[in-house]
């Protein structure tokens, strides 16, 4: 692996897809680099397990709004054990289950989430001396001063396979699932799913994880000693 870092302080901002390795890569460049790491989408995934624990219909965005500002989320960002609690109930395991996977992306769309959330996300990053950020507006939206930006990608077989995986779900159904969020994600009128213009972008389909890391390290290196 590449010469790890330890810049007195600095962002890194990994953006991309479902299935393209960044939680798995982000945690593992921030434990590298002596930092914390910042799931987002977990963050979005525990409001909308607030908003269906309410009942809230999907399609009222002020319900959903007014739910969300009222959670109160706990995040646990040490990149060797994350963990999220909302309202004071340990969320970890819901969060990633079919019910949130399934309205987490129709609750993100809403843009008062979205400022909220971006809101929490910033305080963070602001008190942290050396952090990874992943998500899937980070470089634009959240951090768009970060040190080093990247977006990580993965062809669709190589995604579905991965959280297929992860989740021990059918291919098929998963391929299908990533392929849905992906539509949304991409079409909401609040921060769509883009790269930023300025952010390096990494193809990890042929790619194992060390591989990916030790690449992230060699950006940074460069970027934190120029």
């Amino acid at each position: 692996m590449a010469e790890e870092v330890r810049p007195e302080k600095c962002v890194v901002a990994v953006d991309g897809p479902s299935g393209s390795g960044k939680s798995t890569v982000s945690r593992r460049l921030a434990a590298a680099i002596d930092g914390v790491y910042l799931d987002t989408g977990a963050m979005y995934r525990a409001v909308t397990w607030a908003v269906l624990q309410a009942g809230a219909d999907l399609a009222d965005p002020e319900t959903i709004a007014k739910i969300v500002l009222e959670t109160e989320l706990s995040i646990g960002t040490d990149p060797l054990a994350p963990s999220f609690a909302a309202n004071g109930v340990p969320v970890d395991g819901p969060i990633r289950g079919p019910e949130v996977t399934g309205a987490v992306s129709a609750v993100a769309a809403v843009p008062a989430v979205r400022r909220h959330l971006v809101a929490l996300q910033q305080a963070i990053i602001a008190g942290e001396p050396r952090i990874v950020v992943e998500g899937r507006d980070i470089a634009s939206v959240v951090a768009p001063d970060a040190d080093l930006k990247v977006y990580l990608t993965a062809s669709a077989a190589a995604r579905a396979a991965r959280r297929s995986a992860e989740d021990a779900t059918d291919v098929a159904a998963t391929s299908a699932d990533l392929a849905r969020r992906d539509k949304l994600d991409s079409s909401r009128a609040a921060d769509p799913l883009r790269q930023a213009s300025d952010a390096i972008s990494v193809d990890t389909t042929g790619m194992g994880i060390d591989e990916v890391v030790a690449y992230l390290l060699k950006l940074l290196n460069s970027r934190v000693s120029q």
